[in-house]
């Protein structure tokens, strides 16, 4: 069995039979390849029906070795499992030899986020004078507001927003759709956006249904969001490390600190586990207390009898 051909198949596999992103499937091609990579190094005469377990090991000790934090090499991992969990149900091996293989043990990090206050900041930095400051703020809004991923946000269609039932049609992860509530703000925001900028400039073909639009009529690109958010928020005085994810870390958590129900925010984040959205139950600690007081008996008895 050839390497090349086994990896474009498989890569042809998750992208058509899961529906996974260009750049989902770009990332895993990364991590097969590593593999590969380290094969031909040590093993050469090893094809990919012929790899065994106890390669695999030898895989993962190099990962770590080479200095991959616990996360990197979690990543690779996951992807080396799919790979060979394709290559048993395509009938091209009859075991798995990375069916036993161990995740690394991940410390959970917790995601910053960021008070009302200090997006209404970020939001205030920009220079709304300007045809992008309104675009610009129409994004924030919309990021925070909806909770959505940013490639979900530059590539949200004006059709998919139906403002007389407060909700916007969204298309997630793996091309899968869902509606999520769409408040006042958010919808004033795009409204006068669309009025005043999108309305007077011209529109590359193709991209007629986009609501964010760059200068030339096309699509915004990811890396253009991660840098108009960074330079607000240096300019609101902001020290925390900011990226478009932030704004749907706070939108989960802001809402679970307002007492919503753990479910309904995963249907909103188009998380397919729970588990995912679980990282959001962190809260700090003055906000657990004030809960305490606020809602159970016995510590309020407890207080007052001091």
């Amino acid at each position: 069995m050839n390497w090349e051909l086994a990896i474009s198949e498989y890569l042809t596999w998750i992208r058509l039979e899961k529906g996974l992103s260009a750049n989902s499937v770009e990332a895993y091609r990364r991590d097969v390849q590593k593999l590969q990579a380290f094969v031909k190094r040590h093993f050469p005469d090893t094809t990919p029906d012929t790899v065994s377990s106890e390669q695999l090991r030898s895989f993962v000790a190099e990962l770590h070795e080479l200095g991959l934090n616990d996360r990197s090499q979690a990543r690779v991992v996951s992807g080396v499992r799919s790979f060979f969990r394709f290559l048993l149900t395509d009938d091209q091996i009859t075991t798995d030899p990375a069916e036993l293989l161990e995740l690394p043990k991940l410390r959970r990090k917790l995601p910053d986020t960021l008070s009302y206050e200090e997006i209404e900041n970020i939001i205030g930095a920009l220079d709304l004078s300007k045809p992008e400051g309104m675009r610009d703020k129409a994004i924030i809004d919309t990021l925070y507001g909806c909770g959505l991923r940013v490639s979900e946000c530059i590539g949200l269609q004006i059709t998919h927003i139906h403002k007389e039932l407060g909700f916007i049609r969204v298309i997630g992860k793996g091309n899968k759709e869902r509606l999520v509530p769409v408040g006042d703000k958010t919808l004033k925001s795009i409204d006068l956006y669309r009025q005043f900028v999108r309305n007077q400039q011209s529109v590359a073909r193709g991209f007629e249904d986009h609501v964010f639009l760059n200068r030339n009529g096309k699509a915004l690109s990811r890396v253009y969001v991660f840098m108009m958010l960074r330079k607000a928020a240096q300019l609101a005085g902001i020290r925390k490390t900011i990226s478009p994810h932030t704004m749907r870390h706070s939108f989960a958590t802001h809402l679970l600190e307002g007492g919503a129900d753990l479910r309904a925010i995963q249907e909103m984040l188009g998380h397919e586990s729970i588990t995912t959205t679980e990282i959001y139950t962190h809260l700090d600690k003055t906000f657990l207390r004030d809960t305490l007081i606020q809602f159970h008996p016995g510590f309020r008895k407890s207080l007052s009898g001091r």
